[in-house]
């Protein structure tokens, strides 16, 4: 009887630690985010209205995440540096107010009266930097905030206007970072982490609008003090992938200009095929090594809820597209190769034994003082090679010239750059790595600088100069992967996708 008791207590503690769940009859939630390329013209949000009345007929309530428009973001930076330095920012920000007014145009609103605010805080704000030459990352992340403002004031209005109902949200209102008083600034601000559990009382707020969709942006939240943060470029997955695990959602929609993730970047191997399934750790690893539809951090969300992921294309939405899931069929064998160009190397030579105690942890700790993070390691019995992402890195000569004189006082390091990490990505890489003779073979006359294979059995990847990097690819690709795969990881190849796309067009 004690035994039940406890129990049964215990049963009951876990019970109250764990936020109630929406009642089955309520309908289920599904997210959808749109990227840069998915929101800039009126054929894009006439696409993204059809999808909305589509997922409403279904009985679905929506949250839409939306980026900036494309290359927004790109000329917000641009803007900041140039007042940075004290230069007038006048012509950009009237180009920046161009191409907002441009889609307004189209879709028949009043630019003015929507994003008439943000762009006249933006002008502000940046002739505050101009005057004092400082940029300091809170600024910076308000900065970059505007862009998906802007751009989700603009759908917000329209979608609304065509009849499907929908209510703008306040992205900071929906995710508070997690403040971490040891972080630095800059990933304070510019690469804030939120938490993904479920939120019953964000799910009632939303459930309590009287529209049943709710659109905001991508990219941005605030702090408890109500600062404005980024969650990193990229981080419009990740803010989508946040909200459909605090809501508990049925699915989460990643909407961008290609149908799913593929064995190789398509735009440069027309022969990629599309992977129709992925389990979370191949995504996870394979948007880690160099894909781009999808930020690593928002499938690490994801899966920490357990909420599928599919990955579609705005152009085209009746593809098949990516699903990624925690169902997907695990298969032995490579899914894919990847590159990351702009890797930095940095290789210490140590005399002697730099095997003594100590050694590896004092170099860990220079680089941990200096704000870097290691992305691979390999190791002879007098040297020691990292390479350092630039997605994850501030790798400008600023931040490597100290860096080295910390190292000299341990080692003789020296700078390799530009380089590129090319990586086999699959499950079991060890149990098939006799499979691969015919595809290492091409790297036989090539400077190989490290070779690191993942302890998650996941993938190898071998960094090479970046000139070789694409040629590389496209010879491995076409190695590995033969016109005769597994149909149930593999599709079609993006020839034979986009080429029907193609001909309708013509």
């Amino acid at each position: 009887m004690k035994k039940d008791s406890q129990d049964e207590e215990a049963a009951r503690d876990a019970s109250e630690s764990e936020p109630a769940r929406p009642p089955g009859d309520e309908p289920e939630w599904v997210v959808l985010k749109f990227g840069g390329t998915s929101v800039s013209s009126l054929e894009r949000w006439r696409t993204i209205a059809a999808t909305v009345r589509d997922r409403l007929a279904d009985g679905r309530r929506l949250v839409i995440v939306c980026s900036a428009l494309s290359q927004v973001s790109n000329r917000l930076e641009t803007l900041l540096d140039a007042a940075g330095e004290g230069r007038d920012v006048s012509a950009g920000l009237a180009g920046l107010r161009q191409v907002h007014e441009e889609l307004a145009r189209d879709m028949g609103l009043d630019a003015g009266a929507l994003i008439g605010e943000t762009l006249g805080e933006l002008e502000q704000i940046l002739e505050g930097i101009r005057l004092t030459e400082e940029v300091t990352p809170r600024l910076r992340a308000r900065i970059l905030s505007a862009g998906e403002l802007m751009s989700t004031r603009l759908g917000a209005a329209w979608l609304a206007r065509e009849g499907v109902p929908t209510a703008w949200q306040d992205a900071r209102e929906l995710l508070e970072a997690i403040a971490d008083p040891h972080l630095a600034p800059e990933r304070q601000y510019l690469s804030a982490t939120c938490d993904h559990r479920f939120d019953p009382e964000l799910d009632r707020r939303l459930r309590a609008l009287p529209e049943p969709v709710a659109l905001t942006q991508g990219f941005v939240a605030r702090l408890p003090g109500g600062d404005t943060v980024l969650l990193g470029r990229g981080g419009s997955d990740t803010a989508a992938a946040y909200l459909a695990g605090k809501l508990s959602a049925e699915r989460l929609e990643i909407w961008t200009d290609v149908p799913g993730m593929f064995t190789a970047n398509p735009h440069r191997v027309p022969d990629a095929r599309l992977l129709l399934q992925l389990g979370y750790e191949e995504a996870g690893e394979l948007a880690s090594k160099g894909a781009k539809v999808l930020h690593p951090r928002s499938i690490d969300a994801a899966q920490a809820e357990e909420i599928p992921v599919h990955v579609r294309c705005t152009p085209d939405p009746e593809l098949i597209g990516t699903v990624i899931s925690a169902s997907a069929v695990a298969e032995a064998g490579v899914k894919a190769v990847s590159e990351r160009k702009g890797i930095v190397l940095v290789s210490m030579d140590v005399d002697g034994d730099w095997q003594g105690v100590g050694v590896i942890a004092d170099i860990a700790a220079c680089f941990k003082a200096h704000g870097l993070s290691i992305d691979l390691l390999a190791s002879s019995q007098t040297n020691l090679t990292v390479a350092l992402d630039p997605r994850a890195n501030y790798l400008e000569d600023e931040v490597l010239e100290p860096l080295l004189a910390d190292l000299a006082e341990i080692s003789d390091p020296r700078v390799i750059r530009p380089a590129a990490a090319v990586s086999l990505v699959g499950s079991g890489i060890r149990a098939i790595l006799h499979q691969w003779a015919s595809a290492l073979e091409l790297f036989e006359e090539e400077e190989v600088y490290l070779v690191a294979q993942s302890a998650n059995d996941l993938s190898l990847t071998l960094v090479v100069n970046e000139s070789s990097a694409d040629r590389l690819v496209c010879r491995i690709h076409g190695r590995l992967f033969p016109d005769q795969v597994s149909a149930t990881s593999f599709g079609p190849t993006w020839e034979a996708l986009v080429a029907p796309a193609a001909a309708g067009s013509a």
